[in-house]
């Protein structure tokens, strides 16, 4: 390494996916000003003005020279103002205001004010698991948001109140720096965050619908798709919006993902999401905004990546736009969505429960008991309407629900209420924990995970007997393949919560009913 120049780390996000940035400088013979390179985008260049103004408000002024910073890789587009710490004390190093033996091993994150104080970047949290993976020991944050690194385990985290304190750690002296994390503490520090008001919305509100709850439950145990199709007032959003309650806590894995998520929302986290997520976006939502993307080389998540190891719920799943429905095909398959851009290529996660809602016909009303709300749809137009969501979309969805109304005389005479999601969950855990069990030493943790040749293998291969209704099912194009497998997914599911070692024939024929199919 060149004496001259001087380099500081940072991460640079695509997505979730970080890659280490080398921050150069070197001074040279010229007129005093700063110039930096390696195609940062506006914000990142307009960083010289911040690093200028807060050098000198801190009472350390840069070289009275000219400071050239590059940001290396330099063929890697480069976005957004958490460089701007590493940009500084990268030219305070080459200024010989500070030593240089640590900047190069730690990843600096953080946005300067122009009075020298720091601020929290976009994606803070994901940036610090980012840098983890890529071998860095130890990060150095804004004080502010030094609660948000530490739950990164694995990673030592040095939070600085400004830049002068930013300096002091280099220098080893003291200052307005701690250090609130442990490289070797694998502990998960601080605490699950609190439900919110939506979390705490349980299964209990749903009245004369026991046969929704218990398909439900089922979904919920092995993670499977659900469709609901009925009338307006029949319940299909209450029954969406209470799935949530009766799934578990995520795992330590799991919440580290929702949570860096979380993170690129800009607003500071606290502690781990261990509630799985909801999304719920209007039908007039974009395409952009259900799958995610961006314009040049930003990566913005969209819906289906919020909602990551959550559930994503589209009401009037007919009225989006049908390009939206079907690019969600390939995600629902490999739990990931891929961003292609001219300049840009990234993966994000999107292993979500997808709940779709819909009315039998535009106006809501077809099969209506009711006299006074007859359907005056055509035929013609309530297939058109249905067939809207696309039939590969259709067969990608395990569990396929008719919700009607309650009628008065069915809510005054309910046999009890709705068990609680409290109690629910409990079925859900143990179900899962069996599934979890029986599929240990494969890369599947849930039923609706498992591939369909494992499936139909010698390891979980069910007898002809048993298996006869999926057969005929098949045979006579009621199922495709892929139903066929989904079908027998479910129930594994359906098994698990019955607490038998492998499903029966009234398992299956469970399963095909519940997928819509006909187990006579």
């Amino acid at each position: 390494m060149s004496p001259a120049v001087c380099r500081a780390a940072a991460i640079a996000l695509t997505g979730l996916e970080g890659t280490a940035i080398m921050v150069e400088a070197a001074v040279s013979q010229q007129l005093p000003g700063m110039a930096i390179i390696g195609l940062p985008d506006t914000a990142l260049a307009e960083a010289k003005l911040r690093v200028r103004s807060a050098t000198a408000q801190a009472g350390l002024p840069l070289a009275d020279r000219f400071i050239t910073v590059n940001l290396s890789p330099a063929s890697l587009p480069k976005q957004g103002s958490g460089f701007d710490l590493a940009i500084a004390l990268a030219a305070l190093a080459a200024s010989r205001r500070l030593p240089r033996e640590r900047l190069a091993e730690t990843a600096h994150l953080g946005e300067l004010g122009l009075g020298g104080e720091l601020r929290r970047p976009v994606g803070l949290l994901s940036a610090t698991v980012a840098a983890r993976g890529l071998g860095f020991r130890r990060v150095m944050v804004p004080e502010s948001c030094g609660t948000e690194a530490v739950l990164v385990p694995g990673v030592e985290v040095v939070a600085v109140r400004d830049l002068a304190a930013a300096v002091a750690w280099h220098c080893g002296e003291e200052g307005d720096w701690r250090v609130v994390g442990d490289a070797e503490d694998s502990r998960d520090p601080v605490p699950a965050r609190a439900p919110s008001a939506e979390s705490e919305m349980d299964m209990a509100d749903v009245i004369a619908q026991p046969e929704a709850v218990d398909a439900f439950v089922i979904a919920a145990a092995g993670r499977h798709h659900v469709s609901l199709l009925g009338p307006p007032g029949a319940g299909k959003t209450l029954l969406a919006s209470r799935l949530p309650s009766i799934l578990p806590d995520l795992t330590d894995d799991e919440a580290l993902t929702a949570s860096s998520i979380a993170s690129l929302g800009g607003s500071p986290l606290t502690s781990l999401v261990r509630r799985p997520p909801f999304e719920n976006p209007h039908h007039s939502a974009s395409s952009v905004s259900i799958i995610g993307g961006g314009s040049g080389v930003e990566a913005r998540p969209g819906a289906i990546t919020r909602a990551c190891h959550g559930v994503l719920f589209l009401d009037e799943a007919p009225e989006f736009p049908r390009s939206v429905l079907d690019a969600l095909r390939q995600p629902l398959e490999s739990g990931t969505i891929e961003i292609h851009r001219s300049r840009l290529r990234t993966r994000l996660p999107a292993k979500v429960q997808l709940v779709l809602a819909a009315n039998p016909c535009p106006c809501g009303n077809a099969g209506s008991p009711a006299t006074d709300a007859q359907c005056r749809c055509t035929p013609s137009t309530r297939v058109k309407y249905l067939q809207r969501i696309s039939g590969p979309l259709s067969d990608r969805i395990d569990l396929r629900l008719t919700v009607r109304r309650v009628p008065s005389v069915l809510l005054e005479s309910a046999a009890g209420p709705t068990p609680r999601s409290a109690e629910l969950r409990k079925r859900v855990v143990v179900a899962r924990d069996r599934a979890a069990e029986r599929l240990r030493g494969t890369p599947w943790r849930v039923n609706s995970e498992v591939h369909g040749n494992w499936l139909r293998g010698s390891g979980a291969r069910l007898p002809r007997a048993d298996t006869a209704i999926l057969d005929r099912a098949l045979a006579r194009g009621a199922l495709t393949l892929r139903g066929y497998d989904r079908a027998l997914r479910v129930a594994w599911t359906i098994a698990d919560l019955n607490g038998r070692d492998r499903p029966g024939r009234s398992d299956l024929a469970q399963a095909l009913v519940l997928r819509g199919g006909d187990a006579a």
